[in-house]
């Protein structure tokens, strides 16, 4: 597949498939906000179903596929799990979500919640996957992609359709980065007419790597936001259209992860997970320094933080 394959018509036709069952979560402008002397607009996607945008991909592609009798079937590092096995039991359908042993607990217990079962096993989110594809084979389940499958990365596309007949016109978009699911959508929709920039973690940056070598290529993973940003190759597709429409990335420290976390809860009462709050991260640390008066966006993206380690960010930070 290349660019083209994601159009705007298709996340048109993504959105109008999943709007009953998503919500249309809201946009927050600030003037002056986090050190920028121009508006900052906060999509708050981590307000969605099942805590994440992952909510979008799941559904649009459990609408647009035929689902086999054994069910289906997602490797996750929590929140694309939770997302799928909550867009399953929505849909009526069996689930297996497979998990690395890096996963919140947090994560874990949103999963098991909606009723799917849940395998854990090895180190990191590729062992997980496959973990998950060896049970595709046998099985027959339906594999949802986290990120690298055009029903995925045009299910989470819809979340910047929204966030443009919602807010007021963006110069650019700040977002983060796992396995590129995310920015794909965001890109495939505002591609040429609003500046996208990804976000990654300095120990997490598989999209980074991909297009500073000229295609996808695996990296090694050690980041606090590893069990949202953890995905070591971003895949043919999501780099096919980041190369072509994401104008750069911008890595983040984890200290700088942790400060934007401590922020956002300090100043807004907003808890997020380390990966929710590193777009964030790349504006308050100055890893993006926008131009005076530049119109920002930043998408907070996942919200399945267990609190006493949020409050244990507060505190040490204090």
């Amino acid at each position: 597949m290349t660019n083209a394959a994601i159009t705007r018509a298709h996340i048109e036709a993504a959105h109008a498939r999943i709007a009953p069952h998503v919500r249309r979560t809201p946009s927050w402008t600030l003037p002056g906000a986090f050190g920028h002397d121009g508006p900052v607009s906060l999509k708050l996607e981590f307000l969605q179903h099942a805590g994440s945008f992952k909510t979008r991909g799941a559904f649009n592609t459990l609408l647009s596929k035929p689902v086999p009798a054994a069910g289906v079937a997602a490797a996750s590092g929590g929140n694309h799990g939770a997302a799928v096995a909550y867009a399953a039991k929505q849909l009526g359908l069996k689930a297996r979500i497979f998990v690395p042993e890096i996963s919140s607990p947090a994560k874990i217990a949103v999963i098991r919640s909606h009723g799917a079962d849940v395998v854990i096993g090895g180190a990191r989110y590729a062992d997980a996957q496959a973990a998950c594809d060896r049970y595709v084979a046998e099985s027959g389940a339906l594999r949802i992609h986290p990120f690298d499958a055009d029903a995925t990365i045009a299910g989470q596309g819809t979340v910047a359709l929204e966030w443009e007949a919602d807010a007021a016109p963006l110069d650019t978009v700040l977002i983060a980065v796992g396995g590129g699911g995310l920015i794909s959508g965001v890109a495939s929709w505002w591609a040429g007419r609003v500046k996208v920039v990804g976000v990654e973690p300095e120990g997490s940056r598989a999209l980074h790597a991909a297009l500073e070598a000229g295609k996808p290529v695996d990296v090694d993973v050690d980041s606090i936001a590893a069990d949202s940003l953890g995905a070591r190759n971003t895949g043919d597709l999501v780099y096919s259209i980041c190369g072509n429409s994401v104008d750069h990335v911008a890595l983040v420290t984890d200290e700088a992860i942790r400060q934007a976390q401590a922020q956002l809860w300090r100043d807004w009462r907003i808890a997020t997970e380390p990966g929710g709050a590193t777009a964030l991260a790349a504006l308050t640390s100055g890893a993006y320094k926008p131009k005076p008066g530049e119109r920002v966006g930043v998408l907070l993206c996942g919200a399945n933080v267990e609190l006493a380690k949020l409050d244990s960010v507060v505190q040490s930070l204090a």
